[in-house]
């Protein structure tokens, strides 16, 4: 399944983490049970420290259904999709 990329950037005095009612939806969002539902496996998710600026790696079949898959994040800020590989893959191939 393609590698995908998602980052999503809100302003500090919007940030959904201090939403007692969006927190809790955008966390379930983040968890691969609700994530399978949808044909994707969130791999793993990180905000920067210090910042309200959060990475996500999804495996998905196409960037519209990531996209679509996390459209809530864009609800509360920004939100770009990318298209990735795995370092091991790019070895592999032999291509950067």
């Amino acid at each position: 399944m393609p590698l995908f990329v998602a980052e999503h950037r809100h302003p500090a005095d919007g940030c959904p983490a201090a939403n007692p009612r969006m927190a809790p939806f955008l966390l379930k969002v983040l968890a691969n049970e609700e994530a399978s539902k949808h044909g994707l496996r969130i791999e793993a998710d990180a905000v920067e420290k210090g910042k309200h600026h959060l990475y996500i790696i999804v495996d998905g079949p196409s960037e519209a259904a990531v996209r679509q898959y996390l459209a809530p994040f864009a609800e509360v800020g920004s939100l770009e999709v990318v298209p990735a590989s795995t370092c091991e893959d790019v070895v592999a191939r032999g291509i950067c």
